[in-house]
């Protein structure tokens, strides 16, 4: 059987939208804005909410620049980011256990 502590999910990642974002960038590492809100086909102002979230965990890093005169917001993942996904994946491989 699995270890059942709820615990040991990060409520911060733990959302639909937050658990995409961090999906997505685990394999891109860095991804615009627009590319990010295609991918998980949310609005701008959901997408902006969740990021912020992240943001504030250190989980993501965002960098605002203009390319011409269009704004661009680059989003990345951190490496406390990076560190805090595998350990909730880890988290959650424990409290499902292995099929025998």
């Amino acid at each position: 059987m699995g270890d059942y502590d709820y615990r040991n999910i990060d409520d911060v990642i733990h959302s639909r939208v937050r658990l995409a974002i961090m999906s997505y960038l685990m394999s891109a590492k860095e991804a615009d804005f627009t590319e990010l809100k295609k991918a998980l086909r949310v609005s701008d102002g959901n997408l902006s909410t969740h990021l912020s979230k992240l943001e504030g965990t250190g989980y993501v890093s965002q960098e605002k620049k203009f390319v011409g005169k269009k704004p661009q917001t680059l989003v990345s993942l951190s490496p406390t980011g990076e560190e805090a996904f595998r350990h909730y994946l880890e988290g959650l491989a424990a409290m499902i256990g292995t099929q025998q």
